[in-house]
Order: structure tokens, then C-alpha cells, then sequence
């Protein structure tokens, strides 16, 4: 065997890639909450700016974290797609909050559409085997 080779690491399926960036957006729009919360914290006065400042580095955190995860996906890492399956089943109370108490049902169904779709790309039995390394060719 030649020392030069290397194995070939093939490319994530199409529906990992969809996933890892529908992830990726997940992420973003975390981080831009974040910059928000930030930009209302510095806008307020008082002891509650140093709480919406640590709530605006949480979401800017997070939402950077998961990004990343997204981009890892999309780029085939196997091992972020139990990250990013845990992810989707966090959001699924933002959505209950979004439809149920908070009264946004347009923004609460559109969350609700893209977290069980991702969801559901990440679950599928081809993401399933290309995580456990067994890359089968699309049947």
C-alpha cells in the first residue's frame, strides 16, 4: 500500500447539506437576535443594561455555536449531526411558545415547518448510514 494515499472522504448526501444549511440559517438568526438584544441593552439605562448585554453574549454565542455546526454539516463532518438533531429539539418549545403564549402563528408555523424538516433531513435512514460511515451510493 502506498504511504501517499489517503482515503477518500466523500461528500455528504444532498439532504445532510440541505439540513447543515437550513442549521446554519438557525444559527444566524441567533446570532442576529443577539446583536439586537445587545443594540436595545446599550440603547436602555440603568442596572438592566448589564442583563441584556450577558442575554445579547448568550445569543450571540449560541447562535455562533450552531452556526458553526451547520457549516460543519454542510461541509461533512459526520460527527455535528447528533448536535444539530438535539438543536431542532430544543427549538421545538420556541415554536410551542411562538403558535401557543406569545400568539405569533405565522412566525410559530414557519419555525415549526423548518425545524421538523430539518429535523426530519437529519433522521432520514441515508443520513443515518452516512454518519455511521456506511456510504452507500443513492438508491
Amino acid at each position: 500500500m502506498d504511504s501517499d494515499r489517503r482515503p477518500v472522504r466523500q461528500a455528504a448526501p444532498q439532504n445532510v447539506r440541505v439540513a447543515g444549511a437550513l442549521v446554519a440559517l438557525q444559527g444566524a438568526v441567533g446570532a442576529a437576535f443577539g446583536a439586537v438584544f445587545g443594540a436595545r441593552a446599550l440603547a436602555a439605562s440603568g442596572p438592566a443594561v448589564g442583563y441584556g448585554l450577558a442575554e445579547a453574549a448568550f445569543f450571540l454565542l449560541i447562535g455562533a455555536a450552531v452556526a458553526a455546526v451547520g457549516a460543519a454539516l454542510v461541509r461533512g463532518h459526520r460527527g455535528v449531526r447528533t448536535p444539530a438533531i438535539v438543536v431542532q429539539l430544543l427549538l421545538l418549545p420556541v415554536v410551542y411558545s411562538l403558535i401557543g403564549p406569545s400568539r405569533q402563528l405565522v412566525w410559530g408555523i414557519v419555525t415549526g415547518l423548518v425545524v421538523i424538516l430539518t429535523f426530519l433531513l437529519l433522521i432520514s435512514d441515508q443520513s443515518r448510514r452516512w454518519s455511521m460511515g456506511d456510504d452507500y451510493p443513492d438508491e
